[in-house]
């Protein structure tokens, strides 16, 4: 949420947000709102029971963000101290994509 709610130079200037120097504010702006969507299409599906296809997609797109920043944080050389998170994510987005696709087949 804070990449959609909050001003650029505002996000930016957080300590850990210096990836965001490298991107446009539309662009984090955009990131924020995949992030958004990603999270809705993995919860809402499963829990209304319509459209259920739409949360291994979503995961699989949380999935390519989620290795996109890996990239953007390794050529910052910054990947060290973030990769439990992202690759603990990573991880997670990818077991949910192919365990719900497995479900929905």
């Amino acid at each position: 949420m804070t990449k959609t709610s909050t001003p650029y130079e505002a996000y930016r200037a957080r300590p850990r947000a210096a990836w965001a120097s490298d991107f446009s504010p539309k662009a984090v702006r955009a990131i924020g709102i995949l992030e958004i969507l990603g999270a809705l299409g993995l919860v809402l599906p499963q829990a209304t029971g319509i459209y259920p296809l739409i949360t291994p997609l979503a995961a699989a797109g949380l999935a390519a963000l989620l290795a996109l920043a890996g990239l953007v944080l390794h050529r910052r050389g910054e990947l060290g101290p973030a990769l439990p998170y992202v690759g603990t994510l990573l991880v997670l987005a990818i077991v949910v994509a192919i365990g719900r696709l497995a479900a929905t087949a």
